[in-house]
């Protein structure tokens, strides 16, 4: 069995490098709109926390990135993720699409708010 990683960049150091260039671009996407967020691995998985709340995941496919912004920032979002693959607080972010850098940073941006109490 795998070890869990410890950290977001032994996280994101285990996947090929077309994978890894879009796990830091999420990354990126978050960390730059929610500057004050925790950054930890939750679920095996890059995890964010505010206000030692739950903010936003991700995650690394074969396929896609998985994206997770609590079901109320996905449901705040449901018209613009309706083209993609989704679940009850997740969507997936195919390889064969651009990654939506403006809709992540929307939701992240949202999920703060809601973390600030705003």
């Amino acid at each position: 069995m795998k070890k869990a990683s410890a950290t977001v960049d032994e996280y994101i150091s285990e996947f090929s490098e077309d994978i890894r260039e879009r796990l830091k671009l999420t990354r990126r996407i978050i960390k730059e709109n929610a500057p004050e967020a925790v950054e930890s691995i939750s679920y095996g998985m890059p995890a964010y926390k505010l206000n030692k709340k739950p903010l936003v995941y991700f995650g690394g496919y074969q396929s896609h990135i998985g994206f997770y912004a609590t079901p109320s920032g996905h449901t705040k979002f449901k018209k613009e993720l309706s083209s993609y693959k989704q679940g009850k607080g997740s969507v997936q972010f195919p390889f064969d699409k651009p990654l939506p850098i403006d809709l992540i940073a929307e939701m992240v941006k949202f999920r703060v708010a809601e973390n600030m109490g705003i």
